[in-house]
């Protein structure tokens, strides 16, 4: 019996020897930041001025919009440019001709796309949830599709009197596919960012994109901060035959210091996961990044079980909620600069 307490006992120290992990510096020293994943997307439809409001309620430091075009050039917020997951299109018998079948970075994809519609049409849609069956769907219809100056024009009305502004954090989603139709993202995000005061390499916003030829003609037309998206497979749409993989080793990311500011890997790529799907322990990415300048933002952090490490799941119900601050914990003793969560009150209180 005195054994089994003496190796109960162990193993309790070692648990709590673990959760007080040492937390690994930022590239700059400073505290990471917590940019609010499609706003609070974790309780309200993403890509909603009402899903941005209340992240930067919460206490986000940027809030992040995917960017696409319409029709007529104007840049809005929409996680891909087919909509039928996010928007009530296919319910409108109006726009039912407008479904096609395109081919978006190789992939076949059906449904509805923001440049066959233009901005008018676009504000009749209301917003849905994307993920219904782990958050339901209690604010469908209540919001609409926000463009980029209205997110803009947000962040203005918070900042004002701000001593430390509430930044943005846009992505340009399939930008070669954009530029191959007519409609490139470089011209009117950057024209929108100027008229609201975002200039030099001081100012709150990073731009994002999983492409590199888009992020090296913003950096050729622009001092703004840039941040490379990578995934745990595949490489960039634009660049075939090039890896993630070999982005992410140290002369890959001497390359990507080049041109951008950052990376933003998938966190797998920053702690990868075991065979049952516990945590596993940190990769060298973090200490390489830092090591050629870069700042490391990994995505995305949320709360459901479906979405967490084996232990920080809470119970078998995949839209149950489970210690997402645990998760988020274990990246920050890693030192990464920033993270993206869908749950922003959950992720400033494990930065806390």
């Amino acid at each position: 019996m005195r054994a089994l307490l003496a190796a109960v006992l162990l193993a309790l120290s070692t648990g709590c020897a673990a959760e007080e992990r040492v937390v690994t510096p930022t590239l700059t020293g400073a505290p990471p930041i917590i940019i609010a994943h499609r706003g609070a997307s974790g309780e309200r439809p993403e890509h909603t001025l009402a899903s941005y409001r209340l992240a930067i309620e919460q206490g986000a430091d940027f809030i992040e919009p995917d960017l696409v075009l319409t029709r007529d050039g104007v840049l809005i917020a929409r996680h891909e440019n087919e909509i039928s997951e996010t928007t009530d299109v296919a319910d409108r018998p109006e726009f039912a001709d407008r479904k096609r079948v395109k081919t978006i970075d190789g992939r076949e994809v059906s449904g509805w796309f923001t440049e066959d519609f233009t901005l008018a049409e676009i504000k009749t849609l209301r917003a849905r949830e994307r993920l219904p069956q782990l958050r339901g769907t209690g604010h469908d219809g209540r919001y609409d599709v926000p463009t980029f100056e209205e997110i803009l024009a947000l962040l203005e009305e918070v900042n004002e009197g701000r001593e430390v502004p509430i930044g943005v954090y846009p992505e340009t989603k399939h930008p070669a596919y954009f530029a191959s139709i007519g409609l490139p993202h470089e011209a009117p995000l950057l024209a929108a960012l100027a008229r609201f005061g975002y200039r030099g390499r001081a100012a709150p916003v990073f731009i994002q994109s999983f492409e590199v030829g888009n992020l090296k003609a913003l950096r050729a037309k622009s001092d703004l901060p840039l941040i490379q998206l990578m995934d745990a497979e595949g490489g960039p749409a634009d660049q075939p035959g090039a890896s993630y993989a070999a982005m992410a080793s140290p002369e890959g990311l001497k390359a990507v210091a080049a041109y951008a500011d950052g990376i933003g890997p998938n966190k797998a790529m920053v702690i990868p996961r075991g065979a049952l799907g516990a945590l596993g322990e940190p990769t060298t990415l973090v200490r390489d990044a830092h090591a050629a300048g870069l700042k490391v933002h990994p995505w995305t952090f949320r709360r459901e079980n479906y979405f967490l490490p084996l232990e920080m799941k809470a119970g078998v119900n995949p839209a149950g909620h489970g210690d997402v601050q645990a998760e988020i914990r274990a990246y920050l003793a890693a030192g990464i600069d920033g993270l993206f969560s869908d749950n922003v009150a959950e992720a400033t209180a494990a930065r806390r």
